[in-house]
């Protein structure tokens, strides 16, 4: 069992930056993360096992990365928009994605962390 603790959301003015981090407890393939914004269902915006895979409507803006140990991900998030408040979740698992759709899909992840909230106001 892998658990999972995010760190790093708060409020930030749109054009902003912030940094997301998930600590897991035990070593995995595959790091993610998912958002939920208001009012909608979860959805995916970074994964990484070894090649790093983005939703489209964050590319150029966030770059996900892990440490030398595997065991911490993160999530730069550069010039922020209103849009990207949500609470964001970190996800990790144990298969290689492959493909996008593949790193996209929820039931490709095993663990998944509390979530963290992220507001950016305009």
């Amino acid at each position: 069992q892998v658990q999972l603790v995010e760190s790093g959301g708060g409020m930030v003015q749109a054009g902003g930056s912030l940094t997301l981090s998930c600590a897991a407890s035990g070593r995995s393939v595959t790091m993610g993360w998912f958002r939920q914004r208001p009012g909608n269902v979860r959805e995916f915006v970074a994964a990484i096992d070894g090649f790093s895979y983005y939703v489209e409507s964050v590319k150029g803006r966030f770059t996900i990365s892990r440490d030398g140990a595997q065991y911490t991900v993160y999530l730069q998030m550069n010039s922020l928009k209103p849009e990207d408040t949500a609470v964001y979740y970190c996800a990790a698992g144990h298969q290689t994605f492959g493909s996008v759709i593949s790193a996209a899909s929820a039931r490709n992840y095993d663990y998944w962390g509390q979530g963290t909230q992220v507001t950016v106001s305009s």
